[in-house]
């Protein structure tokens, strides 16, 4: 495959209407307001009018889905119909993308530079009732937008033919092999017409999406606008180093102190991202969490929520990275170090797009400093780690790590909660048999050997250990006394034992006879 490289043009394209557009197509873009193509548009739309294959790379928010978006319908222009007939309006184009998020959000751009043109376009993706996107599909739709999982839902309906597909994109390519896509790709690109053109648009170009072109693209142009796997140069980077069990009072003092109202935190686990919002929501902060989990009715609430003003922090996996388009972010916080270090280009691409200022923000701790070290080799940028101070607002029962840490015996909560610490697992009442005594344990220290067999031997096994500084009624630490009524009831019990012990004189069964140990 001989691939022709282009660079970025030293002059910038005046506007779009020198490309050659449709009327129709300019008048959309003029309603947007847009004047001027970004890099990535004024190298990317040339080739795709021309109907070259092409893999493009640029920093994320730069504009991709123009990129290809508007070439896609300039080429079909020709062939659109105002008739109702669905036989009129068979499937040209197909858009391929790894996530929900993104797969609606390029078709909302589609449908924008597409409303003056009699184009249809449809997006179909899972977590939602099929039988809308059914009726659809069947109606005639030119352009469909989809995700490769549902798409092979639709192919095994028949609700949609790919024989007269022209053009097939696949945007973010890395991220659907990421997710293990490549199996369900096979599948779909065996069913389009093996002459057709196929462009291939991601933030970053890894060797494996160099396999994927050679083994789906046919001699195509490579499109890079910008320094492999590099960042936008208006997104300031900031890394703090902070223990993990820190994290989250350090996130809420940067939110404070930056009076950030409109943030995106990324964790690396759902079950992260749900954690990490009750505990904002305790915190007084509006938010909520989109993750994989969630119905897709519960992300496009959240996700609108978030883009109203109505929460101020939105609690996001790496599956709300891609193709989220949210004017003037201001910042985004990695609450974890992605695992991927390809996941933190995609992140930060979040804010600092179409020309605007964002920040950064990483919380790294120790056990994290590995994958920060792979992000550095990968954008080439090694991090200052900044040190924040914050006081810990977390509950008692949230800080047991912490004394887990230091050696020091976890205090148990009223109730008999489970000790953390084994050494202390037969000492429940140790702490407060020590005070007593007037010697008290410092912090980390054994409980002494009497206190072991005290307990043992003498201990009911009911006690509780209060934390240092909870007061110590001393009634509960004197001796047993049993009481009068106590005492005359043990005597009456002592004095009918000899009646009772005549019954147990009764000869019983001979256990041992029974199972052969004894001869009569």
């Amino acid at each position: 495959m001989n691939q022709e490289t282009i660079s970025a043009p030293e002059c910038a394209t005046p506007d779009f209407s020198t490309f050659g557009l449709d009327a129709a197509i300019l008048r959309a873009i003029v309603d947007q307001g847009y004047t001027t193509p970004t890099p990535i548009q004024q190298q990317a739309i040339p080739i795709a009018l021309a109907g070259r294959d092409l893999m493009g790379a640029a920093q994320t928010g730069t504009g991709k889905t123009a990129g290809f978006a508007l070439p896609i319908l300039q080429l079909l222009s020709p062939l659109q119909s105002s008739s109702v007939s669905p036989a009129r309006h068979p499937v040209r184009a197909l858009i391929l993308t790894p996530t929900r998020e993104l797969a609606d959000q390029v078709a909302e751009n589609v449908a924008t530079y597409g409303k003056h043109t009699q184009l249809r376009s449809a997006v179909v993706y899972g977590g939602i009732d099929i039988r809308p996107q059914i009726e659809a599909l069947r109606a005639g739709v030119e352009i469909v937008i989809a995700t490769p999982g549902r798409l092979l839902d639709h192919i095994q309906q028949k609700s949609i033919s790919l024989a007269q597909v022209q053009i097939l994109v696949l945007d973010e390519a890395d991220r659907m092999l990421d997710m293990g896509f490549l199996p369900d790709l096979q599948r779909i690109v065996n069913l389009i017409p093996a002459q057709r053109q196929t462009m291939l648009f991601s933030a970053t170009f890894s060797d494996e999406i160099k396999k994927l072109g050679k083994t789906f693209l046919r001699d195509p142009a490579t499109i890079e606008v910008a320094r492999r796997n590099s960042t936008n140069e208006n997104v300031t980077q900031i890394v703090y180093s902070v223990p993990e069990h820190d994290k989250h009072p350090t996130l809420v003092k940067v939110l404070s102190d930056r009076g950030l109202k409109q943030v995106i935190v990324f964790v690396n686990k759902k079950l992260g991202a749900s954690r990490l919002a009750k505990l904002l929501e305790r915190d007084g902060i509006a938010c909520a969490a989109i993750h994989g989990d969630r119905s897709q009715a519960e992300r496009t609430k959240a996700l609108e929520d978030f883009k109203a003003g109505v929460i101020e922090v939105l609690v996001a996996t790496d599956v709300a990275a891609r193709g989220l388009d949210i004017s003037a972010l201001p910042a985004v916080i990695n609450y974890d170090i992605p695992y991927n270090a390809e996941d933190y280009v995609h992140r930060i691409g979040r804010t600092g797009r179409a020309g605007a200022t964002g920040d950064a923000i990483s919380l790294c701790a120790p056990e994290e400093e590995r994958s920060l070290a792979d992000i550095e080799k990968l954008i080439k940028v090694t991090f200052k780690r900044e040190t924040i101070k914050v006081v810990s607002t977390r509950p008692e029962r949230e800080r047991r790590p912490d004394a887990a840490e230091t050696g020091a015996p976890r205090e148990s909560r009223v109730g008999g909660s489970r000790e953390g610490s084994p050494r202390d697992s037969g000492s429940r009442d140790s702490g407060s048999r020590d005070s007593a005594r007037g010697g008290a344990r410092e912090p980390g220290s054994r409980p002494s050997a009497h206190v072991h067999s005290h307990v043992s031997h003498g201990s009911s096994g009911h006690g509780i250990r209060h934390g240092r500084s909870a007061p110590i009624d001393e009634f509960f630490l004197k001796p047993y006394e049993p009481s009068p009524a106590a005492q005359e009831a043990a005597r009456a019990a002592e004095s009918a034992q000899p009646a009772a012990g005549g019954n147990s004189n009764k000869r019983r069964p001979n256990v041992g006879a029974l199972l052969g140990g004894y001869k009569r």
